[in-house]
């Protein structure tokens, strides 16, 4: 059973997945701890959060929702940091995170955004409603209906 609960940057607990991630080559997770450290992002402002999915006790996936930092509106949120253990992808967790980062987000913000250069997590979001999209900062987008 995979429990979700928002979640504040732990050293102990996101060692797994910031030392898995960096062995992908991937170093958005490392600017998470950066970030979380240095007091630019903790996921503290209005509409923002930053959950953490469980199973067996463990943290297995990771993703946040925030204001844009690349293009601060009013609306405007990016998805961000989102990260499944290994062991644990094709499990649904990636799918189940951004179902509820999404739904979270649809109280304060009107369009989400991204940016990824993994055609494994670009398949996630399309299948999920994202589209591609062609421009700084953002591979992909989606707007926020009032049934979401």
């Amino acid at each position: 059973m995979i429990e979700l609960r928002a979640v504040a940057y732990c050293e102990a607990l996101f060692a797994p997945l910031l030392a898995e991630a960096a062995g992908e080559g991937h170093a958005f997770l490392a600017r998470l701890r950066d970030e979380w450290r240095s007091g630019v992002l903790r996921f503290e402002r209005p509409g923002e959060i930053l959950l953490g999915a469980f199973g067996d006790g463990r943290l297995i996936g990771i993703g946040g929702i925030s204001h844009d930092p690349y293009a601060p509106a009013p609306g405007l949120a990016r998805l961000r940091h989102l990260y499944v253990l290994r062991t644990s992808r094709g499990l649904g967790i990636g799918s189940i995170l951004v179902a509820r980062l999404l739904e979270h987000a649809s109280a304060d913000f009107h369009v989400v955004r991204l940016s990824t250069d993994s055609a494994e997590a670009a398949r996630l979001y399309e299948r999920l409603g994202f589209e591609r999209c062609q421009a700084p900062r953002q591979s992909h987008r989606i707007v926020l209906g009032p049934d979401r």
